[in-house]
């Protein structure tokens, strides 16, 4: 029997030493005294790293707040009650002013891939820089064509062709622009609760209600999420693929552009796609004379460790392939791979971008390449976010707050409701909880459609001690609610 949650027969006096929110049937039965007893337990502790960042003489958090306020755009939005302020990092740790160690297991979402300040990486930064550090692509220089080569040879097929570019958006509006190019059509089908952009066409391709301005945004239509927690069909990814069907037959001419979706969906809560949905769209989409396209901005660079593309999981091979974040590992870059066929559109006219593939991040993403190969990074994603994974399930076991915990490798989400039935989002408290592992030195995020679910995407050097001690922070913090 499902305990209920212990803060509604408690009283308010002793709701933040009580063992709240717990669901295993000891706990129902044990007294209040074991409980607290069982509770005061000292804070989880960080595991030891030997690195001590120089001392910061720059300006305070307040002050830089201030100026944020003054000088930057009010959508500039920050984490916590009292916003940290971040001057260092090492590997899979930050710091704040005062020298505090955060674990960082948000890695700047799922940007930082190696680890903060990678020495290899860093290396190939201020060595390019100190030769060539803007040249445009109009002259020859070896860093983007070497990168290029190493960039295509991790892709299977005839999905050779790269295209630089700055951000995760600019690669999917480029993207959207081939497909439509190359078909003659304009329709597109994304789905619902995904993420693609902010620009105008991948404001088109999202589906969240949050990052929609009201402009025109035409030629897309959204398909049913197949998620596998809250979708209707549940794990039978075959059904929500007959809404593409649907969407085809009655929406289109019978003809589309594209298909765009994320293997594992990042800002929409770590949602990965049902089993068999996919390979069945892939070729609905492929009869009406579209192209498949992989958004890979997130899952991409070996985050889900069982494979270094998230679409692999899948079975399936995309006419295009989208990607950013930890391309750079924290330097501004993005890139689309395609096939020599598709690529031939942007010769019709004078396709150009200023800054896609110069020299310092073209280094740096040969760099990251490297890197993960050299240090068994995509195995130890796998090895250690298996690990964490079922350590966020037994939380699961314990917690009724937790509803869902999923995702694959270094790239999960936990999912807090009021509900499990009714599966309510637990909004405030998934904030309460972010905001006191912060104070324990934990650094996590938080996204899906209603920002209940923790996204945990830390640097790929993330070990099981730090593993352990996430999970315990998450531990005491729900105890103690």
């Amino acid at each position: 029997m499902v305990v209920k949650m212990m803060h509604r027969i408690l009283p308010r006096a002793f709701s933040g030493k009580a063992s709240l929110l717990r669901c295993t049937p000891t706990a129902s039965k044990s007294t209040l005294s074991q409980q607290l007893q069982e509770n005061e337990s000292p804070l989880p502790k960080m595991p030891p790293f030997d690195y001590t960042p120089p001392p910061y003489s720059g300006p305070s958090a307040e002050e830089i707040l201030s100026k944020r306020l003054q000088f930057l755009s009010p959508a500039v939005f920050h984490f916590f009650k009292n916003p940290l302020s971040l001057v260092d990092g090492k590997m899979q740790y930050l710091f704040d002013e005062k020298g505090r160690r955060y674990l960082d297991a948000f890695g700047g979402i799922a940007t930082v891939c190696c680890g903060h300040c990678h020495p290899h990486v860093v290396d190939a930064v201020v060595n390019q820089t100190k030769r060539l550090q803007h040249s445009t692509i109009l002259y020859l220089n070896p860093a983007i064509a070497e990168f290029a080569e190493a960039l295509a040879a991790k892709f299977p097929g005839d999905l050779k062709v790269v295209f630089f570019t700055n951000s995760g958006t600019e690669a999917n509006e480029l993207a959207l622009l081939m497909a439509r190019l190359y078909t003659g059509c304009h329709d597109v089908i994304s789905i619902r609760n995904g993420y693609h952009g902010n620009a105008a066409g991948t404001m088109g391709a999202t589906a969240q209600s949050s990052y929609k301005f009201n402009v025109v945004q035409s030629g897309v239509h959204h398909a049913q999420n197949p998620d596998q927690y809250r979708g209707v069909f549940g794990s039978d990814g075959l059904k929500y693929a007959r809404d593409v069907d649907d969407i085809i037959t009655y929406g289109t001419s019978g003809h589309v552009a594209a298909f765009i979706a994320e293997a594992i969906q990042g800002v929409g809560g770590i949602m990965e796609l049902a089993p068999g949905y996919l390979p069945a769209v892939y070729s609905s989409i492929r009869k009406a004379g579209g192209l498949c396209i992989a958004d890979e901005v997130q899952s991409g660079f070996a985050r889900t460790g069982s494979h270094f593309w998230g679409f692999e999981a899948h079975g399936v091979v995309p006419d295009i392939v989208t990607m950013a974040k930890g391309i750079g590992n924290g330097i501004p870059l993005g890139a689309v791979v395609t096939t020599p066929e598709i690529a031939k559109v942007l010769a019709h006219r004078s396709y150009f971008n200023t800054f896609g593939g110069n020299p310092v991040s073209t280094a740096a993403g040969l760099a990251v390449l490297q890197v993960l190969e050299k240090e068994n990074l995509q195995q130890n994603a796998l090895t250690v976010g298996s690990y964490l994974k079922e350590r966020l399930t037994s939380l699961k076991d314990k917690y009724e707050i937790i509803g869902d915990v999923r995702g694959r490798g270094l790239m999960l989400g936990v999912e807090l409701v009021k509900d499990r039935q009714l599966k309510t989002p637990a909004k405030v408290e998934t904030l309460h909880v972010m905001d006191q592992m912060k104070e324990m030195g934990i650094l996590i995020g938080k996204g899906g459609f209603f920002g209940n679910v923790f996204r945990i995407t830390p640097p790929l050097c993330f070990t099981k001690d730090d593993a352990d001690f996430l999970v315990d922070g998450m531990d005491y913090t729900l105890s103690k609610m």
